[in-house]
């Protein structure tokens, strides 16, 4: 995996070196690249499709743009001399570019500040360019439903703040001196055999020198708490948890570590717990099992003083990262894992995904059965339309499930059933971990979104009302551009409760009256309720917002395409779809989302056909390419061409490397009609 991932890298350096080569040449464009990288134009293009989702052009064009802020930033140059050295022709045009890339444009740009009357434009740290980055354009084909793996993965619609346990001791784990202050009671020997009792000191005296290594930690000596418990006349057999606890607030230790000696016939075993001295909350727990000889006391008592110490480290490194705990389903036992993680996680945030691909990868080199990075890396793919290694990710940590703690078992079988079985499974184990924590706005939503998979109306509706609940009960912060009201009005709307929906918009917008789902939403109940002239104002407004937001003119076409295509308002649909695809004609999403709705509404055959073979034809990866023979098949059935449907999906579902439900589900539908008119032809 590490080699392919290097090999992209190289091959994505490789074509960003001959465009800055070929910089001033206003005519060097995909044939030039194309014959310099040794390769054809469509076979190129199909390459970059497959790392990063960019056209040639695209690619180029945006070398050519981060070679100009570069310049910018560096150079005493205006932006028409810059537009002319980095091979652009019109500075109207390098303008026009150059905004909708960075967000602001090369005239408010003087060497790193930028004159930003509107604080909604980017900041020159947020348009920090690398070439070689993957940069996914958002096409709008469809509404939030399609986002639910990617919630399901950590990048919800909404952010969900937990703390990493009920008494919340990280807020309050520094000294003032920045250090965390411990000490390490003696060992109570519960063997009642007195030759071990040396060892009560010995484990003790190891753990302190251990941890005394560690310059985070301010480490109680060994002779000021023995002091204080011979002064007191206490054997060490009888420190007790109250006297520990007494004798670790008298040396100010936030944090104390008690344990005991015992041994069952052969075995020695040795326990300890990490204890929070302000409310006495065990926080963690460690527990050793040996053949019954001193050598084995050595080796635990070092490999009791590692995994304190790195209990410790890691928990200073979540201290210091506080957006840590909402990622975290249970502590790695590395602090270097985690320290890669918590590299790879800014990577994805920033959109530097391959980047954050490398750091996850090197965080499970360190601990395999890590689950948070795997988690990561199938994000990261997911996040830049790779579905086909982000699948491969969600088995592999499907099959380690084995392997993790309760709660991680259980995600990783809500992301495998999502996929991969009926939605009832999903269902099971999303129930399953409310049960556990029936506190989370994250699972609720998940759960509206099941249960409306499932035309469970009602259970949907009650799910999502309750996860605005506890949004607005934690934070009113997390109420903005919150999924869970695009969920229940679309409940509401497929439910005919159109006032109920057009209540839960107007909820909506008073934390963000600029949510561009929520504008188009807003259209399409427009139209549904015959309102043209309320139509037509929330729909030139959604195309306002895309403008101010910089969108691109295919971004905002396909969004519209989805806008009509829903209203039940084809002829429009149609032009927009048509308009997208004359502006990027070898947009694989854009292709299949228009030949899936071409089905949908029982269009010509022949375009249908044209329309999805080509996006077959583009298909960069297997995912896509079953993905796209899917809807092929499905939209045969659709367009009344049963026999040819059951022949597409059965050959899609007996080659697909990737038994996704969906194929399976469109399979059975159609044998069922086929069988049926089998049955209506007998009968006749």
């Amino acid at each position: 995996m590490t080699e392919h991932l290097h090999k992209n890298h190289v091959f994505l350096k490789k074509l960003t070196d001959l465009v800055l080569e070929n910089l001033r040449n206003e005519n060097f464009g995909v044939n030039e690249l194309a014959s310099l990288s040794g390769m054809s134009p469509p076979m190129l293009n199909r390459r970059l499709r497959a790392i990063n989702n960019k056209n040639v052009n695209q690619f180029i064009l945006e070398v050519r743009l981060c070679k100009a802020m570069e310049m910018l930033q560096n150079e005493d140059l205006n932006a028409n001399e810059i537009s002319c050295r980095v091979g652009f022709r019109s500075p109207t045009y390098f303008n026009k570019c150059f905004h909708e890339f960075f967000g602001f444009a090369p005239g408010q740009f003087k060497k790193g500040d930028i004159i930003n009357p509107d604080p909604n434009i980017l900041t020159p740290e947020k348009a920090e360019c690398n070439p070689t980055k993957n940069v996914r354009r958002k096409y709008l084909t469809a509404f939030p439903g399609i986002l639910i793996l990617i919630i399901l993965l950590g990048s919800g619609g909404f952010l969900i703040i937990k703390k990493l346990n009920k008494s919340g001791w990280l807020d309050t784990l520094f000294s003032s001196d920045k250090r965390i202050s411990i000490a390490v009671m003696p060992f109570r020997n519960m063997t009642s055999d007195t030759t071990w009792n040396m060892w009560q000191d010995v484990i003790q005296e190891c753990l302190i020198s251990s941890l005394s290594n560690n310059q985070e930690l301010k480490v109680r000596q060994q002779e000021t708490i023995n002091t204080h418990l011979n002064s007191n006349q206490i054997k060490y057999a009888s420190v007790s948890p109250s006297v520990a606890l007494d004798i670790s607030k008298k040396i100010d230790a936030i944090l104390y570590v008690y344990g005991s000696i015992k041994k069952a016939g052969g075995i020695i075993r040795v326990d300890a717990e990490l204890i929070d001295t302000r409310t006495s909350e065990v926080l963690k727990s460690f527990d050793f099992k040996r053949p019954l000889n001193e050598e084995n006391l050595f080796e635990i008592s070092d490999s009791l003083a590692h995994r304190l110490n790195n209990f410790l480290i890691i928990s200073k490194m979540i201290k210091e990262n506080p957006w840590v705990k909402s990622s975290l389903h249970s502590l790695p036992n590395s602090p270097e894992a985690l320290r890669y993680y918590i590299y790879g996680c800014e990577a994805k945030d920033r959109g530097d995904y391959q980047i954050a691909i490398d750091w996850y990868l090197k965080a499970l080199a360190v601990d395999s059965n890590y689950f948070e990075p795997m988690l990561g890396l199938s994000t990261a793919y997911g996040n830049q339309g790779m579905r086909e290694p982000d699948l491969q990710w969600v088995i592999r940590y499907y099959k380690k499930r084995n392997h993790f703690p309760v709660v991680q078992q259980l995600w990783a079988n809500c992301a495998y059933t999502y996929n991969f079985e009926p939605p009832g499974e999903f269902v099971k184990y999303l129930k399953q971990l409310q049960q556990i924590d029936d506190q989370s706005a994250q699972l609720c939503y998940l759960l509206g979104l099941a249960y409306s998979d499932n035309n469970q109306y009602d259970n949907s509706i009650a799910q999502y009302k309750r996860a605005l609940e506890l949004c607005s009960k934690w934070d009113k912060e997390l109420m903005k551009d919150n999924w869970a009201f695009m969920g229940l009005g679309l409940i509401y709307h497929k439910t005919g409760q159109y006032k109920k929906e057009k209540k839960v918009y107007k909820e909506a917008e008073k934390y963000d009256p600029d949510w561009l789902w929520i504008i188009g939403r807003r259209a399409i109940l427009a139209f549904t309720e015959k309102d043209s002239i309320s139509a037509t104002r929330y729909i030139e407004k959604y195309i306002s917002v895309m403008k101010r937001n910089s969108s691109a003119e295919v971004d905002i076409s396909t969004g519209l395409a989805s806008l009509y295509s829903e209203a039940g308002i084809p002829d429009k649909a149609i032009e927009y779809y048509h308009k997208a695809l004359s502006l990027d004609p070898e947009n694989q999403v854009l292709l299949n989302g228009f030949a899936s709705f071409l089905s949908d509404n029982k269009n010509n055959l022949n375009e249908f056909t044209a329309i999805i073979d080509k996006a077959i034809g583009l298909a960069g990866n297997k995912y896509d390419y079953f993905n796209y023979m899917d809807t092929k098949g499905y939209g045969f059935h659709k367009l009344g061409k049963n026999k040819e449907a059951l022949d597409i999906l059965q050959n899609t579902w007996d080659s697909a490397e990737f038994k996704i439900y969906s194929i399976k589900s469109h399979l059975e539908e159609v044998k069922k009609a086929v069988a049926n008119n089998k049955s209506i032809a007998k009968s006749e």
